[in-house]
């Protein structure tokens, strides 16, 4: 009588399993915040809250994953800079109502656990979390054989982080004659890539081995450019400027997002000239005759995070951010208006787009 079936022979490895989580504890300990209790192994995480440094402290939650990025990552092989973007998509959520993230727990699903490949993700994770501020204090990995090709993964996450009851950042603090700074992206950051994927890919029939003069690098390495982590700049802004608030600039665009922390009674007038996008952008409306309220919609456009704050706070607030090597640019202003008005108008032309 031959041997039964096993667990392994379903396409799961408990060794493998077991392995990767021995290649990934290096990079959670060096996370780790004086609050976490333990290391990673245990049913829970523990986190000792800093209950002395507030006074009415309100948690904030926030939970998202890379989308379809994952799959320029894995057609290029290159698996150490997409958990910057997973941390980044997270923690900077959590930033927009004033909040410092306190730790991050991850969720890998794949095909198969390949050690090495985890242990890769992980690290980016971690380089995310580093930059962040915040603690990686566990996580999830889960072999889905049979649901998920051997090669292919998925990736999310949930960060917690903690703001004072009365420095709750949102529309209910912002004014009329308040300025609005843009913070420019590092590129695509993690939003539009099936678009991306269409034009370049399918229409245009690129390759992301090509080298782009444009880009000064292969098309690959262009698109898998990490996320910018804002969250030590926009807390770093928060105590030393009159912020009133933030937004993260993810799918729907400038003005989708920026729309969801202004108020009914206002409307922000930005100006396209007072940035050009980078020229990622260009490159793929051309390819792919992109008009541009489809691009706006789309994409990030070169501005990653806005900030709305006391016009009297914008000589110091650009000065911060130029200090941090962050290029911040004035896009306009808060006027008033009415219920029906739109909640941002985008005036004039991008210059060289």
């Amino acid at each position: 009588m031959g041997s039964g079936a096993t667990y392994e022979g379903s396409g799961v490895s408990i060794a493998a399993g077991e392995a990767a989580v021995d290649m990934i504890k290096p990079f959670t300990e060096k996370t780790h915040r004086p609050e976490v209790m333990g290391g990673i192994g245990g049913f829970a995480s523990l986190f000792r809250m800093p209950m002395n440094k507030y006074r009415e402290p309100v948690l904030a939650s926030s939970s998202d994953g890379v989308g379809t990025k994952s799959a320029i990552a894995q057609a290029m092989n290159v698996h150490d800079t997409i958990g910057i973007d997973l941390v980044a998509m997270v923690v900077d959520d959590l930033v927009a109502c004033g909040a410092e993230p306190l730790f991050l727990q991850d969720y890998i699903a794949c095909g198969q656990v390949i050690p090495e490949k985890i242990a890769a993700i992980v690290s980016g994770i971690a380089d995310g979390c580093v930059k962040a501020g915040c603690a990686l204090v566990g996580g999830e990995t889960a072999e889905h054989p049979g649901l998920m090709a051997r090669e292919d993964y998925d990736l999310a996450a949930t960060a917690v982080g903690v703001v004072e009851s009365d420095d709750i950042l949102g529309p209910d603090r912002v004014r009329a004659g308040d300025v609005v700074i843009g913070m420019e992206s590092s590129g695509v950051h993690s939003n539009g890539y099936s678009m991306v994927r269409h034009v370049l890919l399918d229409i245009a029939r690129l390759q992301l081995e090509g080298h782009v003069e444009e880009f000064g690098r292969t098309l690959g390495e262009e698109l898998l450019e990490p996320c910018r982590i804002y969250t030590q700049d926009c807390l770093r802004l928060v105590r030393e400027t009159d912020v009133h608030a933030y937004a993260h600039i993810t799918g729907g665009g400038l003005a989708g997002n920026l729309a969801r922390v202004i108020p009914s009674h206002l409307t922000a007038r930005l100006d396209r000239r007072a940035w050009t996008p980078l020229p990622v952008f260009g490159y793929i409306a051309g390819h792919g005759r992109v008009q541009r309220p489809e691009m706006e919609q789309a994409f990030n456009m070169g501005i990653g995070m806005t900030c709305v704050l006391a016009p009297d706070d914008v000589d110091r607030a650009m000065a911060i951010l130029t200090a941090r090597h962050v290029p911040a640019y004035v896009l306009g202003t808060m006027e008033a208006s009415d219920a029906n008005a739109p909640r941002v108008l985008l005036e004039g032309e991008h210059p060289r787009f």
